[in-house]
């Protein structure tokens, strides 16, 4: 099955208009900035659709404080490629101080964590179901 060339645009706009404090860590919430607390949950939800990626846990430096951080990364050959979807939660500047590719196998999510996982997941595909063929991820 080809995947339709723009459908990382349309998971990242189904992701956005899917978050709030249901999905978010310790049901965070700040309404200029949805994608605070979303970390997890975006990166569990983009390796369901990109299977080949990794969930990637890193320490951010936000210019006041460090904060844990979740993403996903795509090994080509012997180099990774980031790919955050829930990056713009954090002040211009921000960098990352160090990171690790999890293991599959050894998430061990809590109840919680699984059910942040699961809801974001059944809004996100609601979301490009409604949005038809243009986010459509094969022919």
């Amino acid at each position: 099955m080809a995947r339709n060339p723009n459908f990382m645009l349309c998971l990242r706009e189904a992701l956005a208009a899917s978050w709030d404090k249901r999905t978010a860590y310790l049901e965070v919430e700040q309404v200029d900035n949805p994608a605070l607390g979303q970390c997890y949950p975006t990166s569990r939800v983009v390796q369901h659709y990109y299977p080949e990626t990794e969930i990637i846990k890193g320490k951010v430096w936000t210019g006041k404080a460090v904060d844990v951080h979740f993403w996903n990364g795509l090994r080509v050959g012997n180099d990774w490629y980031h790919i955050d979807l829930s990056w713009q939660q954090f002040p211009a500047g921000s960098t990352i101080q160090e990171f690790d590719i999890l293991e599959r196998h050894e998430l061990n999510d809590s109840e919680g964590t699984m059910q942040r996982c699961a809801l974001l997941l059944k809004r996100v595909d609601d979301y490009l179901k409604a949005c038809g063929h243009a986010c459509s991820d094969g022919d």
